[in-house]
């Protein structure tokens, strides 16, 4: 028998290293298919099992004196003589066939012409032994290699320059400005550049340079990829899909290759539309890196201004960005020129929630009594995303209830779990507590519908909701508001401490359930004596807060931009207007303590109160 290594069993060997690795990234990274790596290993065997079973035949490997002896008992035939081995039949094993590795016999040509034994000779040709033996394996192993890097998500060395953009063609947009309402500036902004793409001619012809980027600006989920995926989708030509984080990797000039290659790209299919999504990761200004040096980002963003600065517009490429931190971006990007127009995509007003509404309920089957109007009325301040998310949200609670559509109950309960969260049935309230919340809301009803500027109350509820929220008075604002004179915000502060002093009015303490309400009147007086002027011994100065994002949420900062002494003056003056609006509200819960007695009763029992009833009993 030969010593030399099987080359089935390295190819096994190979195997099994490969697959261990395979088998380590698919349990690192979700969702890997693992049934097909069984799949391919099953089959791999099924080949190596054919190749033994049927292209290599079932030959018994002799020693040369066996071979020697077999023949001197005349129980050998047929014998093939190759350059280095001797193949042959044994005659008592039914037909056995066998091999024997030749040695240097000159005598064994004329033994066998001795002993009237019939054989031949033959040259090696080795072709197919090495085809089965190693090129299959091997190209088998390619085609492993091939689904394991498919399977990593294509993450191979050769496509770090690629770009991740995905790619819609014009059947596949399947979004038009009809489906884009409440954002109707932005749209009509937009429809010309819809023009500019279908009939640049109209432009050019009186020597007008189509713009060459758009900047979509707005707060998170008024719809801004969906107004540029409606722009490709009217103007029917492919749109490039982008986020601004996948174009930065950890190796350096990646993200300046993927740059290159998505507007080699674009230009091959011009007239098309290329969209960045969240480009401030992308294009934050240049020289903010607080570890200094010229990182890889910045080497993209240069990329970048160098890729707009060099298409022509003619060509039909329009680029279009979102983002929602305007205030960082790069001003090079900024210029004419490169993101020529900036479109504000703001929060929709009380018609533009009603036509969201009416999108996103088309598939929904309502009721007749749903006016989407009214639900449009309760929900100031949404955005496009929050409005799919109520009407999913009341769909959903509708079929829960194995109802045949969707009830103004639906939304109004999905309405409160937007804005105050879920609802906690199983929490249990001692006796105690219960009262102390149920006067407390009805302290803050009773309040907003006193004064004269504070919006109508909508629902008094004592049902636990969110993570802190031991009970709620929602109102409903008659309509839009873009200014707050002082009269209406001085309403607005009395409404927050409405339920602090019926606490203290019942049971002569307090209770921490007034903290968010003193926190948040807190912020508007001192708004209105440190940034709006409202107040006379500070005086008609604003003092301004320290820079933050504009679309985002954001607090009220302790950094100061003023001396010590003005900082006394206005806590001062924040104390006495505080202390002025606390006594107010005493007063118009102490006229009505019998009304607030009542309230409170009823709620202790019915545990929600409609802004209607409290009316009625007012």
């Amino acid at each position: 028998m030969s010593n030399k290594p099987n080359p089935i069993n390295t190819i096994q060997e190979k195997l099994r290293s490969l697959f261990g690795r395979t088998q380590a990234a698919s349990n690192k990274k979700p969702g890997a298919p693992l049934l097909n790596f069984w799949t391919v290993l099953i089959i791999f065997w099924g080949l190596v099992y054919l190749q033994q079973s049927f292209f290599a035949p079932k030959t018994e490997t002799i020693p040369y004196s066996r071979f020697k002896q077999a023949m001197a008992e005349g129980s050998v035939d047929d014998i093939l003589i190759g350059p280095e081995k001797i193949e042959g039949i044994l005659k008592g094993v039914q037909g056995q066939k066998f091999v024997t590795v030749r040695v240097n016999d000159p005598g064994l040509a004329k033994e066998m012409d001795e002993r009237k034994i019939q054989y031949s000779g033959r040259t090696e040709n080795r072709f197919w032994g090495i085809l089965l033996s190693w090129v299959l394996p091997l190209g088998f192993l390619f085609l492993i290699w091939r689904f394991t890097a498919k399977n990593m998500g294509g993450s191979g060395v050769m496509s770090f320059g690629k770009n991740k953009a995905k790619i819609f063609a014009e059947s596949d947009t399947r979004v038009s400005f009809e489906d884009v309402a409440g954002i109707d500036e932005a749209r009509e902004e937009l429809e010309e550049v819809v023009d500019f793409l279908t009939t640049p001619e109209k432009f050019q012809k009186l020597g007008g340079r189509i713009p060459k980027g758009v900047l979509l600006v707005g707060p998170p989920g008024t719809g801004k990829t969906l107004l540029a995926r409606a722009v490709a989708g009217e103007a029917k030509v492919p749109f490039f899909s982008i986020n601004g984080s996948e174009f930065v990797e950890m190796f350096v000039g990646v993200g300046a290759a993927r740059v290159r290659d998505l507007f080699s790209q674009a230009a091959a299919q011009a007239p098309c539309i290329i969209f960045i999504d969240e480009l401030d990761a992308l294009g934050k200004a240049r020289g903010m890196n607080a570890m200094g040096g010229h990182d890889e980002r910045e080497q993209t963003l240069n990329q970048l201004l160098v890729e707009m600065d060099g298409f022509d517009t003619n060509k039909g490429v329009i680029i279009m960005a979102a983002t929602n931190r305007p205030e960082i971006l790069d001003p090079a990007l900024l210029r004419p020129g490169r993101l020529d127009r900036q479109v504000l995509v703001d929060r929709p007003d009380i018609n533009g929630r009603e036509a969201i509404l009416k999108i996103h309920s088309r598939q929904v089957v309502l009721g007749d009594d749903v006016d989407l109007s009214k639900i449009a009325g309760r929900t100031p301040g949404f955005v496009g995303a929050d409005l799919a998310n109520i009407v999913n949200e009341s769909a959903l609670l509708a079929a829960r209830s194995n109802k045949d559509m969707v009830e103004p109950s639906d939304f109004d309960e999905a309405i409160d779990r937007v804005i105050g969260g879920l609802q906690k049935k199983n929490r249990v309230m001692n006796a105690r507590e219960k009262e102390i919340v149920a006067f407390h809301e009805s302290g803050h009803a009773i309040v907003a519908e006193s004064v004269a500027f504070a919006d109508p109350v909508h629902k008094i509820s004592i049902l636990p909701r969110g993570i802190a929220a031991l009970g709620y008075t929602q109102q409903q604002p008659t309509e839009d508001r873009y200014l707050m004179t002082r009269s209406e915000l001085l309403d607005r502060l009395a409404v927050l401490l409405g339920g602090r002093v019926a606490e203290e009015l019942v049971f002569n303490e307090t209770s921490t359930g007034a903290q968010n309400d003193l926190q948040r009147a807190t912020d508007i007086i001192r708004s209105m004596v440190a940034e709006y002027g409202m107040n006379e011994k500070i005086g008609l100065v604003s003092y301004d807060r320290p820079r933050t994002p504009m679309f985002l949420p954001q607090g009220y900062s302790s950094e100061k931009n003023y001396s010590e002494e003005t900082a006394a003056r206005m806590d001062e003056a924040v104390s006495l207007m505080m202390e002025e609006a606390h006594l107010r509200v005493k007063k118009i819960l102490s006229d009505k303590r019998a009304l607030l007695d009542k309230l409170a009763a009823l709620l202790a029992i019915q545990e929600t109160v409609r802004g209607e009833e409290l009316r009625d009993m007012m």
